[in-house]
Protein backbone atom coordinates (compact mmCIF):
# COMPACT_ATOMS: atom_id res chain seq x y z
CA UNK A 1 0.00 0.00 0.00
CA UNK A 2 2.84 2.61 0.52
CA UNK A 3 3.25 3.03 -3.31
CA UNK A 4 -0.80 4.07 -3.80
CA UNK A 5 -1.80 7.59 -4.56
CA UNK A 6 -3.27 7.52 -1.31
CA UNK A 7 -0.05 7.41 0.87
CA UNK A 8 2.21 9.65 -1.38
CA UNK A 9 -0.30 12.47 -0.96
CA UNK A 10 -1.40 11.67 2.86
CA UNK A 11 2.49 11.44 3.91
CA UNK A 12 3.28 14.79 2.68
CA UNK A 13 0.62 16.00 6.08
CA UNK A 14 2.58 17.59 8.58
CA UNK A 15 1.58 17.65 12.59
CA UNK A 16 -1.08 20.36 12.56
CA UNK A 17 -2.39 19.23 9.10
CA UNK A 18 -2.99 16.10 10.68
CA UNK A 19 -5.07 17.38 13.16
CA UNK A 20 -7.00 20.09 11.34
CA UNK A 21 -7.43 17.10 8.78
CA UNK A 22 -9.21 14.29 11.41
CA UNK A 23 -11.59 17.08 12.59
CA UNK A 24 -12.14 18.04 8.64
CA UNK A 25 -12.74 14.17 8.39
CA UNK A 26 -15.15 13.99 11.14
CA UNK A 27 -17.15 16.52 9.91
CA UNK A 28 -20.66 15.53 8.25
CA UNK A 29 -20.71 17.66 5.62
CA UNK A 30 -17.62 17.00 4.48
CA UNK A 31 -17.59 13.09 4.86
CA UNK A 32 -20.29 11.01 5.72
CA UNK A 33 -18.14 7.49 5.50
CA UNK A 34 -17.31 6.26 8.97
CA UNK A 35 -14.90 4.03 6.99
CA UNK A 36 -12.62 6.70 5.73
CA UNK A 37 -12.23 8.07 9.25
CA UNK A 38 -10.92 4.41 10.31
CA UNK A 39 -8.61 4.77 7.41
CA UNK A 40 -7.07 7.86 7.84
CA UNK A 41 -6.74 7.00 11.66
CA UNK A 42 -4.71 4.00 10.82
CA UNK A 43 -2.58 5.63 8.25
CA UNK A 44 -1.76 8.80 10.47
CA UNK A 45 -0.86 6.12 12.94
CA UNK A 46 1.64 4.83 10.49
CA UNK A 47 2.97 7.91 9.69
CA UNK A 48 3.31 9.10 13.46
CA UNK A 49 5.38 5.95 13.68
CA UNK A 50 7.30 5.62 11.13
CA UNK A 51 5.60 2.45 9.18
CA UNK A 52 4.80 1.87 5.90
CA UNK A 53 1.43 0.82 5.90
CA UNK A 54 -0.13 -2.78 4.61
CA UNK A 55 -3.05 -3.41 2.99
CA UNK A 56 -4.22 -6.17 5.31
CA UNK A 57 -3.94 -4.03 8.02
CA UNK A 58 -5.54 -1.04 6.20
CA UNK A 59 -8.39 -3.13 5.33
CA UNK A 60 -9.10 -4.21 9.13
CA UNK A 61 -8.81 -0.80 10.48
CA UNK A 62 -10.99 0.70 7.87
CA UNK A 63 -13.57 -1.99 7.56
CA UNK A 64 -13.60 -4.21 11.17
CA UNK A 65 -14.75 -7.40 11.26
CA UNK A 66 -15.60 -7.51 7.74
CA UNK A 67 -14.00 -10.50 6.88
CA UNK A 68 -11.96 -11.26 3.84
CA UNK A 69 -9.82 -8.69 2.09
CA UNK A 70 -11.80 -7.12 -0.80
CA UNK A 71 -9.13 -5.53 -3.09
CA UNK A 72 -12.07 -3.89 -5.36
CA UNK A 73 -13.35 -2.43 -1.93
CA UNK A 74 -10.39 -1.12 -0.57
CA UNK A 75 -9.34 0.65 -3.68
CA UNK A 76 -12.74 2.43 -3.38
CA UNK A 77 -12.20 3.55 0.11
CA UNK A 78 -8.13 4.29 -1.06
CA UNK A 79 -9.52 6.60 -4.13
CA UNK A 80 -12.72 8.23 -1.83
CA UNK A 81 -10.02 9.23 1.28
CA UNK A 82 -7.86 10.76 -1.60
CA UNK A 83 -10.64 12.82 -2.86
CA UNK A 84 -11.30 13.72 1.21
CA UNK A 85 -7.19 15.03 1.46
CA UNK A 86 -7.60 17.01 -2.02
CA UNK A 87 -10.78 18.57 -0.76
CA UNK A 88 -9.16 19.67 2.73
CA UNK A 89 -6.18 21.12 0.79
CA UNK A 90 -8.38 22.93 -1.48
CA UNK A 91 -10.22 24.23 1.13
CA UNK A 92 -7.79 25.57 3.08
CA UNK A 93 -5.86 27.16 0.72
CA UNK A 94 -9.21 28.68 -0.19
CA UNK A 95 -9.53 29.97 3.31
CA UNK A 96 -5.98 30.96 3.46
CA UNK A 97 -6.11 33.91 1.17
CA UNK A 98 -8.13 35.99 2.72
CA UNK A 99 -8.17 38.85 0.31
CA UNK A 100 -9.71 36.18 -2.59
CA UNK A 101 -12.35 34.87 -0.01
CA UNK A 102 -13.49 38.53 0.75
CA UNK A 103 -13.63 39.38 -3.22
CA UNK A 104 -15.68 36.39 -3.24
CA UNK A 105 -18.06 37.40 -0.91
CA UNK A 106 -18.35 40.25 -2.45
CA UNK A 107 -19.31 39.38 -5.69
CA UNK A 108 -22.09 36.35 -4.09
CA UNK A 109 -23.46 39.55 -2.76
CA UNK A 110 -23.85 41.55 -5.74
CA UNK A 111 -25.32 38.60 -7.72
CA UNK A 112 -27.90 38.25 -4.50
CA UNK A 113 -28.75 42.33 -5.04
CA UNK A 114 -27.35 43.03 -2.00
CA UNK A 115 -25.10 45.99 -3.08
CA UNK A 116 -24.27 47.38 1.06
CA UNK A 117 -23.28 44.11 1.95
CA UNK A 118 -21.15 43.96 -1.52
CA UNK A 119 -19.03 47.11 -0.94
CA UNK A 120 -18.05 46.48 2.61
CA UNK A 121 -17.26 43.06 1.67
CA UNK A 122 -14.96 44.80 -1.07
CA UNK A 123 -13.71 47.54 1.19
CA UNK A 124 -12.42 44.80 3.44
CA UNK A 125 -10.84 42.98 0.73
CA UNK A 126 -9.56 46.45 -0.39
CA UNK A 127 -7.97 46.66 3.24
CA UNK A 128 -6.38 42.88 3.24
CA UNK A 129 -4.75 43.79 -0.54
CA UNK A 130 -3.03 47.14 0.70
CA UNK A 131 -2.66 45.54 4.01
CA UNK A 132 -0.23 42.20 2.97
CA UNK A 133 3.75 42.70 2.26
CA UNK A 134 3.65 41.49 -1.09
CA UNK A 135 3.85 43.48 -4.57
CA UNK A 136 4.32 40.64 -6.92
CA UNK A 137 2.58 39.53 -10.29
CA UNK A 138 -0.04 38.65 -7.93
CA UNK A 139 -0.63 42.01 -5.98
CA UNK A 140 -1.50 43.78 -9.43
CA UNK A 141 -3.59 40.94 -10.98
CA UNK A 142 -5.69 41.34 -7.40
CA UNK A 143 -5.89 44.89 -7.69
CA UNK A 144 -7.11 44.41 -11.21
CA UNK A 145 -9.74 42.10 -10.14
CA UNK A 146 -10.91 44.62 -6.86
CA UNK A 147 -11.03 46.91 -9.65
CA UNK A 148 -13.71 44.97 -11.97
CA UNK A 149 -15.38 43.69 -8.85
CA UNK A 150 -15.82 47.24 -8.00
CA UNK A 151 -16.76 48.30 -11.47
CA UNK A 152 -19.34 45.44 -11.69
CA UNK A 153 -21.30 46.75 -7.91
CA UNK A 154 -22.05 50.17 -9.05
CA UNK A 155 -22.22 49.61 -12.86
CA UNK A 156 -25.08 47.57 -11.26
CA UNK A 157 -26.85 50.62 -9.60
CA UNK A 158 -25.23 53.67 -11.44
CA UNK A 159 -25.67 52.74 -15.05
CA UNK A 160 -25.32 56.10 -16.46
CA UNK A 161 -22.20 57.49 -14.83
CA UNK A 162 -18.41 57.62 -15.19
CA UNK A 163 -16.90 54.33 -13.61
CA UNK A 164 -13.15 52.99 -13.03
CA UNK A 165 -12.43 51.91 -16.42
CA UNK A 166 -9.04 53.28 -16.49
CA UNK A 167 -8.08 51.72 -13.60
CA UNK A 168 -9.47 48.45 -14.33
CA UNK A 169 -7.29 48.92 -17.97
CA UNK A 170 -4.51 50.36 -15.73
CA UNK A 171 -4.32 47.14 -13.60
CA UNK A 172 -4.58 44.63 -16.10
CA UNK A 173 -2.22 45.92 -18.20
CA UNK A 174 0.27 45.91 -15.21
CA UNK A 175 -0.21 42.64 -14.56
CA UNK A 176 0.32 41.61 -17.56
CA UNK A 177 3.15 43.21 -18.50
CA UNK A 178 4.48 41.37 -15.34
CA UNK A 179 3.36 38.33 -15.86
CA UNK A 180 4.81 38.40 -19.69
CA UNK A 181 8.34 39.36 -18.32
CA UNK A 182 8.42 36.90 -15.59
CA UNK A 183 7.77 34.15 -18.15
CA UNK A 184 10.46 35.47 -20.91
CA UNK A 185 13.60 35.63 -18.08
CA UNK A 186 12.61 31.51 -17.08
CA UNK A 187 12.56 30.83 -21.03
CA UNK A 188 15.70 32.89 -21.69
CA UNK A 189 17.32 31.06 -19.05
CA UNK A 190 16.36 27.45 -20.33
CA UNK A 191 17.16 29.00 -23.41
CA UNK A 192 20.96 30.06 -22.43
CA UNK A 193 21.61 26.51 -20.84
CA UNK A 194 19.63 23.89 -23.11
CA UNK A 195 20.32 26.08 -26.81
CA UNK A 196 16.48 26.37 -27.58
CA UNK A 197 15.44 29.13 -29.50
CA UNK A 198 11.99 30.87 -28.44
CA UNK A 199 10.10 33.85 -29.94
CA UNK A 200 8.52 36.82 -27.35
CA UNK A 201 6.20 38.48 -29.50
CA UNK A 202 5.19 41.55 -27.73
CA UNK A 203 8.65 41.86 -25.73
CA UNK A 204 10.45 44.68 -27.80
CA UNK A 205 6.76 46.95 -27.58
CA UNK A 206 6.69 45.84 -23.95
CA UNK A 207 9.95 47.02 -23.06
CA UNK A 208 9.34 50.20 -24.74
CA UNK A 209 6.34 50.85 -22.83
CA UNK A 210 7.63 50.33 -20.16
CA UNK A 211 10.30 52.86 -20.65
CA UNK A 212 8.42 55.57 -22.10
CA UNK A 213 5.69 55.07 -19.16
CA UNK A 214 8.64 54.28 -16.19
CA UNK A 215 7.11 51.37 -15.01
CA UNK A 216 10.49 50.15 -14.03
CA UNK A 217 9.51 51.90 -10.30
CA UNK A 218 7.23 48.94 -9.95
CA UNK A 219 9.09 46.20 -7.77
CA UNK A 220 7.21 42.87 -9.93
CA UNK A 221 7.93 44.89 -13.32
CA UNK A 222 10.79 47.16 -12.95
CA UNK A 223 13.20 43.44 -11.86
CA UNK A 224 11.93 41.18 -14.68
CA UNK A 225 12.76 44.50 -16.79
CA UNK A 226 16.31 44.59 -15.69
CA UNK A 227 16.47 40.81 -16.03
CA UNK A 228 15.26 40.86 -19.74
CA UNK A 229 17.88 43.30 -20.26
CA UNK A 230 21.11 41.40 -19.01
CA UNK A 231 19.65 38.33 -19.87
CA UNK A 232 18.89 38.64 -23.90
CA UNK A 233 22.29 41.29 -23.70
CA UNK A 234 25.44 39.52 -21.86
CA UNK A 235 26.74 42.95 -22.22
CA UNK A 236 24.35 45.05 -20.03
CA UNK A 237 26.09 44.70 -16.78
CA UNK A 238 24.58 48.35 -16.20
CA UNK A 239 20.73 46.42 -16.44
CA UNK A 240 22.50 43.29 -14.23
CA UNK A 241 23.46 45.80 -11.33
CA UNK A 242 20.11 47.92 -11.40
CA UNK A 243 18.52 44.52 -10.79
CA UNK A 244 20.98 43.59 -8.01
CA UNK A 245 19.98 47.42 -6.23
CA UNK A 246 16.31 46.46 -7.01
CA UNK A 247 16.73 43.05 -5.58
CA UNK A 248 18.15 44.38 -2.60
CA UNK A 249 15.47 47.64 -1.43
CA UNK A 250 12.63 45.54 -2.15
CA UNK A 251 13.35 41.84 -1.50
CA UNK A 252 10.26 41.51 1.31
CA UNK A 253 8.02 42.45 -1.11
CA UNK A 254 7.99 39.01 -2.63
CA UNK A 255 7.22 35.41 -1.15
CA UNK A 256 9.58 33.11 -0.70
CA UNK A 257 9.20 31.41 -3.85
CA UNK A 258 9.46 33.92 -5.98
CA UNK A 259 12.07 35.60 -4.05
CA UNK A 260 14.41 32.50 -4.63
CA UNK A 261 13.62 32.50 -8.02
CA UNK A 262 14.99 36.25 -8.67
CA UNK A 263 17.95 35.70 -6.57
CA UNK A 264 18.83 32.85 -8.72
CA UNK A 265 18.53 34.71 -12.17
CA UNK A 266 21.27 37.11 -10.80
CA UNK A 267 23.34 34.05 -9.05
CA UNK A 268 22.87 32.22 -12.54
CA UNK A 269 23.97 35.20 -14.80
CA UNK A 270 26.61 35.83 -12.32
CA UNK A 271 28.22 32.69 -12.43
CA UNK A 272 28.21 32.65 -16.16
CA UNK A 273 29.95 35.92 -16.61
CA UNK A 274 32.38 34.91 -14.54
CA UNK A 275 33.06 31.62 -16.30
CA UNK A 276 33.50 33.67 -19.41
CA UNK A 277 35.39 36.85 -18.11
CA UNK A 278 36.74 35.68 -14.24
CA UNK A 279 37.41 38.71 -12.38
CA UNK A 280 37.33 39.81 -8.76
CA UNK A 281 33.98 42.29 -9.20
CA UNK A 282 31.95 39.00 -10.33
CA UNK A 283 33.51 36.31 -7.75
CA UNK A 284 32.21 39.34 -4.95
CA UNK A 285 28.68 40.14 -6.68
CA UNK A 286 27.92 36.37 -7.04
CA UNK A 287 29.74 35.45 -3.60
CA UNK A 288 27.31 38.18 -1.77
CA UNK A 289 24.18 37.10 -3.67
CA UNK A 290 25.09 33.51 -2.38
CA UNK A 291 25.36 34.81 1.55
CA UNK A 292 22.51 37.04 0.82
CA UNK A 293 20.34 34.22 -0.59
CA UNK A 294 21.20 31.76 2.79
CA UNK A 295 20.32 34.03 5.17
CA UNK A 296 17.03 33.97 3.76
CA UNK A 297 17.10 30.67 3.71
CA UNK A 298 16.27 30.62 -0.32
CA UNK A 299 18.32 28.00 -1.53
CA UNK A 300 17.17 25.43 0.70
CA UNK A 301 13.86 23.11 -0.65
CA UNK A 302 12.19 21.29 2.19
CA UNK A 303 15.39 22.27 3.91
CA UNK A 304 17.63 20.65 1.12
CA UNK A 305 20.30 22.20 -0.30
CA UNK A 306 20.91 21.16 -4.49
CA UNK A 307 24.73 20.38 -4.65
CA UNK A 308 24.86 22.42 -7.61
CA UNK A 309 24.38 25.50 -5.37
CA UNK A 310 27.02 23.92 -2.18
CA UNK A 311 29.40 23.72 -5.32
CA UNK A 312 29.50 26.87 -6.70
CA UNK A 313 28.89 29.18 -3.31
CA UNK A 314 32.48 27.00 -2.31
CA UNK A 315 34.26 28.08 -5.58
CA UNK A 316 33.04 31.29 -5.03
CA UNK A 317 34.05 31.83 -1.40
CA UNK A 318 37.41 30.59 -2.22
CA UNK A 319 37.88 32.55 -5.53
CA UNK A 320 37.87 35.60 -2.77
CA UNK A 321 40.21 34.00 -0.51
CA UNK A 322 37.52 33.23 1.99
CA UNK A 323 38.96 29.62 2.58
CA UNK A 324 38.42 29.82 5.97
CA UNK A 325 34.35 30.48 5.48
CA UNK A 326 34.47 28.07 2.59
CA UNK A 327 35.13 25.24 4.80
CA UNK A 328 33.21 25.95 7.60
CA UNK A 329 30.48 25.99 5.01
CA UNK A 330 31.45 23.00 3.37
CA UNK A 331 31.47 21.01 6.84
CA UNK A 332 28.06 22.47 8.11
CA UNK A 333 25.85 22.43 5.00
CA UNK A 334 26.93 18.96 4.12
CA UNK A 335 23.93 17.17 6.33
CA UNK A 336 21.49 19.48 4.68
CA UNK A 337 22.62 18.12 1.16
CA UNK A 338 20.40 15.45 -1.23
CA UNK A 339 21.57 12.12 0.06
CA UNK A 340 22.78 10.72 -3.09
CA UNK A 341 24.78 13.60 -3.71
CA UNK A 342 26.12 14.27 0.18
CA UNK A 343 29.26 12.36 0.01
CA UNK A 344 30.17 13.14 -3.86
CA UNK A 345 29.63 16.84 -3.47
CA UNK A 346 31.26 16.83 0.38
CA UNK A 347 34.84 15.13 -1.16
CA UNK A 348 34.80 17.33 -4.31
CA UNK A 349 34.71 20.34 -2.50
CA UNK A 350 37.09 18.80 0.57
CA UNK A 351 39.14 17.98 -3.31
CA UNK A 352 39.39 21.48 -3.66
CA UNK A 353 40.08 22.81 -0.52
CA UNK A 354 43.44 20.71 -0.48
CA UNK A 355 44.45 20.99 -3.80
CA UNK A 356 44.32 25.06 -3.10
CA UNK A 357 46.80 23.88 -0.37
CA UNK A 358 48.68 21.93 -2.65
CA UNK A 359 48.03 18.34 -0.88
CA UNK A 360 47.75 16.79 -3.80
CA UNK A 361 47.35 13.11 -2.37
CA UNK A 362 44.38 14.50 0.10
CA UNK A 363 43.12 15.60 -2.88
CA UNK A 364 42.98 12.62 -4.58
CA UNK A 365 41.72 10.74 -1.94
CA UNK A 366 39.01 12.59 -1.59
CA UNK A 367 38.15 12.10 -5.32
CA UNK A 368 38.16 8.73 -4.70
CA UNK A 369 35.65 8.24 -1.91
CA UNK A 370 32.64 9.04 -3.89
CA UNK A 371 30.22 8.03 -6.82
CA UNK A 372 29.80 11.46 -9.02
CA UNK A 373 26.65 10.69 -10.84
CA UNK A 374 25.73 13.80 -13.08
CA UNK A 375 27.20 15.07 -16.03
CA UNK A 376 28.49 18.09 -14.27
CA UNK A 377 29.76 16.74 -11.15
CA UNK A 378 31.54 14.00 -12.33
CA UNK A 379 33.12 16.21 -14.73
CA UNK A 380 33.97 18.86 -11.97
CA UNK A 381 35.70 15.71 -10.54
CA UNK A 382 37.68 14.93 -13.77
CA UNK A 383 38.87 18.31 -14.22
CA UNK A 384 40.28 18.50 -10.68
CA UNK A 385 42.47 15.56 -11.56
CA UNK A 386 43.61 16.42 -15.17
CA UNK A 387 44.81 19.67 -13.05
CA UNK A 388 46.68 17.87 -10.55
CA UNK A 389 48.09 15.55 -13.27
CA UNK A 390 49.20 19.10 -14.54
CA UNK A 391 50.85 20.34 -11.92
CA UNK A 392 52.48 17.50 -10.55
CA UNK A 393 53.86 16.34 -13.93
CA UNK A 394 51.99 13.28 -14.70
CA UNK A 395 52.31 13.53 -18.28
CA UNK A 396 51.24 10.18 -19.76
CA UNK A 397 48.17 9.94 -17.06
CA UNK A 398 47.18 13.39 -17.97
CA UNK A 399 47.42 12.42 -21.56
CA UNK A 400 45.25 9.30 -20.70
CA UNK A 401 42.81 11.21 -18.44
CA UNK A 402 42.24 13.94 -21.53
CA UNK A 403 41.60 10.90 -23.70
CA UNK A 404 38.78 9.71 -21.09
CA UNK A 405 36.99 12.86 -20.75
CA UNK A 406 36.92 13.83 -23.98
CA UNK A 407 34.77 9.83 -24.94
CA UNK A 408 32.69 10.93 -22.10
CA UNK A 409 31.97 14.32 -22.74
CA UNK A 410 31.41 13.60 -26.58
CA UNK A 411 28.88 10.73 -25.51
CA UNK A 412 26.40 13.67 -23.73
CA UNK A 413 24.24 15.40 -26.62
CA UNK A 414 21.70 17.39 -24.67
CA UNK A 415 23.60 19.62 -22.40
CA UNK A 416 24.25 23.11 -24.27
CA UNK A 417 26.89 25.14 -22.54
CA UNK A 418 27.95 22.70 -20.34
CA UNK A 419 29.38 20.27 -23.06
CA UNK A 420 30.60 23.15 -24.78
CA UNK A 421 32.87 24.27 -21.82
CA UNK A 422 34.08 20.69 -21.04
CA UNK A 423 35.35 19.96 -24.85
CA UNK A 424 37.24 23.50 -24.61
CA UNK A 425 39.06 22.63 -21.02
CA UNK A 426 39.97 19.42 -22.79
CA UNK A 427 41.15 20.93 -26.21
CA UNK A 428 43.11 24.05 -24.45
CA UNK A 429 45.02 21.72 -21.83
CA UNK A 430 46.05 19.37 -24.63
CA UNK A 431 47.24 22.88 -26.56
CA UNK A 432 49.30 24.17 -23.05
CA UNK A 433 51.26 20.56 -23.29
CA UNK A 434 52.35 20.83 -26.58
CA UNK A 435 52.62 24.49 -26.53
CA UNK A 436 56.85 25.41 -26.64
CA UNK A 437 56.33 27.87 -23.13
CA UNK A 438 59.78 28.96 -23.90
CA UNK A 439 58.94 30.39 -26.91
CA UNK A 440 57.55 33.56 -26.41
CA UNK A 441 55.66 34.19 -29.59
CA UNK A 442 53.94 30.77 -29.45
CA UNK A 443 53.09 31.48 -25.75
CA UNK A 444 51.27 34.55 -26.53
CA UNK A 445 49.44 33.27 -29.30
CA UNK A 446 47.85 30.37 -27.31
CA UNK A 447 47.24 32.56 -24.26
CA UNK A 448 45.19 34.76 -26.72
CA UNK A 449 43.39 32.23 -27.81
CA UNK A 450 42.64 31.69 -24.49
CA UNK A 451 41.57 35.01 -23.85
CA UNK A 452 39.33 35.13 -26.78
CA UNK A 453 37.22 31.65 -25.68
CA UNK A 454 33.79 32.39 -25.19
CA UNK A 455 33.02 29.35 -23.50
CA UNK A 456 35.73 28.41 -21.41
CA UNK A 457 35.46 28.55 -16.78
CA UNK A 458 39.01 27.29 -16.51
CA UNK A 459 40.07 30.46 -18.22
CA UNK A 460 42.07 31.52 -15.15
CA UNK A 461 43.56 28.03 -14.59
CA UNK A 462 45.17 27.88 -18.11
CA UNK A 463 46.06 31.21 -18.64
CA UNK A 464 48.80 31.29 -15.84
CA UNK A 465 50.09 27.89 -16.78
CA UNK A 466 51.08 29.44 -19.96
Amino acid sequence: MENTQLWSAFSTLDKSELREFERFAHSPYFNRKEQLVRLSGYLRDCLENRRQPEAQKAWQAAYPGAGAFDDQKMRLANSHLLELVEQFWLHRAALADTGKRKLHLAAIYRQRNLPKQARIALREAREVCAGQPWRDVRYLENSHDLEWEHFQIESAAKRYEEFNLQEISDWMDLGFIAKKLRHICLALSHQAVFKRNYTFGLLDSILAFVEREALQQQPAIGLYYHACRFLSDPVAEDHFFAFREMLSVHAESFPAEELRALYLLAINFGVKKNNTAPNSAWDRANFDLYREALARDLLLDKGVLSHFSYNNIVIAAMRLGETDWAETFIHQYKPRLERKYRESAFNMNMARMAYLRKDYHAALLHLQRADYRDFIHSMNAKTLQMKIYFDTGETDLLESHLDSMQHYIRRQRALGYHRANCLNIVRYTRALLRCNRRDLSESASLRRQIEQEAVLTEKEWLMERV
